[in-house]
């Protein structure tokens, strides 16, 4: 399991997507606002996704 990085953009549960703002011991806490139908789905503005439960769809170009 490789584990994400800051700027990375995640997919989880169902197709959501994010931006890795931190990354945590166990979990990583991702701004969903990236999403064009962010306002659409009335979602929080981040959430906290466990290291298990996502997949890493871009790399962070920023070191």
């Amino acid at each position: 399991m490789k584990i994400a990085e800051l700027g990375n953009v995640v997919e989880f549960k169902d197709g959501l997507r994010g931006i890795v703002e931190k990354v945590n011991e166990n979990s990583v806490i991702v701004n969903l606002t990236i999403m064009d139908d962010y306002r659409d789905l009335e979602l929080e503005e981040r959430t906290v996704v466990n290291h298990k439960n996502y997949k890493i769809v871009k790399q962070s170009v920023n070191v």
